[in-house]
Parts: structure tokens; sequence; C-alpha cells
């Protein structure tokens, strides 16, 4: 039963992946691209953790806090870079 419920979680983590990825490339605006960017990383790491789970490994979830941080500061950047322009005062 829990095989088929982390297979489903996983077909829909994938459906909303490529639906971010359409947003990422017909955003409105650059805003819109890095929410889209963002919520794309949200989604890997939930489709990571659903493979740990499925697999019954521990190494996968480190994997999701390293991808979590790299999203983090990735996101930062960006909306720095779109607020002033630069990156480095």
């Amino acid at each position: 039963m829990l095989n088929i419920a982390i297979t489903i979680a996983a077909v829909l983590m994938c459906l909303s992946l490529m639906l971010n990825l359409w947003r990422l490339f017909k955003g409105p605006s650059r805003p819109d691209r890095i929410l889209a960017l963002d919520t794309m990383y949200i989604n890997s790491i939930a489709l990571i953790i659903l493979f740990g789970i499925f697999s019954r490994t521990t190494l996968y979830f480190e994997a999701a806090l390293l991808i979590a941080m790299l999203g983090f500061v990735s996101t930062a950047a960006m909306c720095k870079y779109i607020l002033r322009g630069d990156l480095i005062e």
C-alpha cells in the first residue's frame, strides 16, 4: 500500500515539475520565473525524499538537504540581483 502511495505522489511531483518548467520558460516577468525556479527546487526535494522513502535509505535525505541549502542561496542571490542590479556591493 505504501509503494502505491509513493508512486502516485512521485507521478504528481513529476507533473508539478513539468508545470513549473513551463512557467519558467513562459513566465511573463523575472519574478515569476524566479518563483518557478524556487518551486522547482522544492518539488525536486520532495521527489528525492520520496525516492529515499521508497528505497529505504537515508542517503537521499542528506542530498535533499544539500539541494535545499543551494536553492535558498540561489533564490536569495537572484532576488538581490533583480532588486539592486548587482550582487557585490
